[in-house]
């Protein structure tokens, strides 16, 4: 084999159809788009349409939900963290938060606030501030000597008077239907 031999499998690469590039070419004159009417012009709604018949997007069902304005943590593992350690980048003995995080280098941005997560093993005694952090990272944490810190969520006076509301609405109408006992 020479390199001027070198090319590719038979089907590898395709090209794309020209279409409206004369009689001959199979797709001239309309394009492939029919004669006239709706279809044959640009911007149609029609996508979903299926002759009357219940179209495919309102026979699957709805499934699951995204919540408006969700938060976008940054997620570290334990041992992404020791590693870090070990390699210097880090200060053990230092408070560790987002900020010193990445101006590491370990995270790349801050994001809506820092989550950690319990994968690999833990052997430095570290203080950390996080949003959160989940229950097997936190005894590590505290097994190896360090402390976990959680950001409190700020919360506004607006949404804890509609909680303390909706708290109290509920329990007048868990005491109303209560069924059975002594009468």
């Amino acid at each position: 084999m020479r390199l001027n031999e070198i090319r590719d499998n038979a089907g590898a690469r395709k090209f794309r159809v020209r279409i409206g590039r004369g009689i001959g070419s199979g797709v001239g004159k309309t394009g492939g788009r029919g004669g006239k009417g709706q279809t044959a012009r640009a911007g149609v709604r029609l996508g979903g349409f299926e002759g009357g018949q219940m179209p495919l997007y309102r026979r699957l069902p709805k499934r699951g939900f995204n919540k408006w304005r969700q938060k976008d943590f940054n997620e570290l593992n334990l041992g992404a963290l020791q590693k870090a350690i070990d390699a210097g980048k880090l200060d053990a003995g230092k408070p560790v938060d987002v900020a010193a995080l990445v101006a590491a280098g370990v995270l790349r941005r801050a994001k809506d606030g820092l989550r950690i997560l319990g994968g690999g093993e833990l052997t430095a005694k570290v203080d950390l501030t996080v949003d959160h952090a989940s229950a097997s990272a936190r005894a590590a944490i505290e097994k190896a000597g360090g402390s976990v810190t959680i950001i409190e969520p700020k919360v506004l006076e607006a949404d804890e008077a509609k909680r303390k509301k909706s708290a109290a609405k509920k329990a007048a109408a868990g005491k109303g239907s209560k069924k059975g006992g002594d009468e």
